[in-house]
């Protein structure tokens, strides 16, 4: 197989695990800049361009889209699904997971363990909303926010009501949740590849922090995950259709609780903490589908044969 890695950033520790992975099962394996992709739409011809070059020889892509290009990297993935090439995760589920509230919302409604979270626009109904989500202490999290950024922890009524006034009026969106007490900074990242958990780790905050976000000064160590944790990452992912995740959760005394669910999750830490090669279960997958799709395209050719 041809397998494209979608990476702005050729050096990063996840692109270069996925391609050494690939390398090491047989497959070529390039990085292409989806950010610098274009593509031609004609009827029953529908291409991708990168740097003057034809796209077309590509049999798989894996999308590491960041959540700056969300929506120019989820329509390069789109057009190359369009063609007939194998993702490791579909465009609509990478836009699914990437809106924090949609999110939310749809594994709310099948109801999936999570944290009260609270939505709204305006700054009159802010009082209702705190009580809505239980009150302080509480987080607030701008929509558009990676990586712990644009977290804010809220330890009084006042101190979240200028928070929140503060971001409506910069304009931003904003979820506003529970605090859950007895997580105590810590999270749990379970890593999902085609409907099983495939490593998982818990992340616990440094000093005087909140967020466990190993981008901030979290450490992270191996832990076996109980069964209703497994369950619910692997529902999380099946809900929002995705096969390649990184789904976060809280240890709370009502149970395993769904922070996010990350399309493109980063493999250092969970490689690292694990000891396991997560990237080769990524490869593993893709090599699935493409058999799958070999078989079908088979299948399909005999039925048109046994016809004439």
């Amino acid at each position: 197989m041809k397998i494209a890695v979608l990476s702005t950033i050729k050096n990063l520790y996840s692109t270069r695990r996925l391609v050494e992975a690939a390398r090491m099962r047989g497959h070529e394996c390039v990085v292409i800049d989806h950010s610098q992709c274009y593509v031609g739409i004609k009827q029953g011809k529908p291409s991708i361009h990168y740097k003057g070059q034809d796209l077309s020889d590509i049999d798989a892509i894996i999308p590491r889209i960041g959540a700056s290009v969300t929506f120019y990297g989820s329509a390069i993935v789109r057009q190359f699904e369009v063609m007939g090439v194998i993702s490791a995760n579909p465009s609509q589920s990478i836009t699914r997971s990437r809106d924090k509230l949609r999110c939310m919302q749809i594994l709310s409604g099948a109801g999936i363990g999570m944290p009260i979270t609270g939505f709204a626009r305006r700054t009159r109904d802010v009082d209702d909303l705190i009580k809505m989500v239980g009150g302080p202490p509480l987080v607030i999290k701008l929509l558009e926010g990676t990586q712990g950024i644009g977290v804010v922890l809220a330890e009084t009524k006042k101190a979240a009501s200028s928070v929140i006034e503060a971001f409506y009026g910069l304009g931003n969106n904003i979820l506003i949740q529970e605090y859950i007490k007895e997580s105590r900074g810590t999270d749990i990242r379970a890593f999902v590849v085609d409907g099983r958990v495939v490593g998982a780790m818990k992340r616990t905050a440094k000093e005087g922090e909140f967020r466990s976000n190993l981008h901030r000064g979290g450490s992270a160590e191996v832990i076996k995950l109980n069964k209703t944790e497994r369950e619910t990452a692997v529902r999380a992912a099946r809900e929002l259709g995705l096969t390649v995740c990184g789904v976060d959760m809280l240890p709370s005394d009502r149970g395993p609780l769904v922070l996010e669910v990350n399309s493109s999750p980063g493999l250092e830490g969970i490689e690292k903490a694990t000891h396991k090669d997560i990237a080769s279960e990524v490869i593993a997958f893709i090599e699935k589908q493409y058999i799958l799709k070999q078989q079908n395209r088979k299948d399909r050719k005999a039925k048109a044969g046994q016809k004439l």
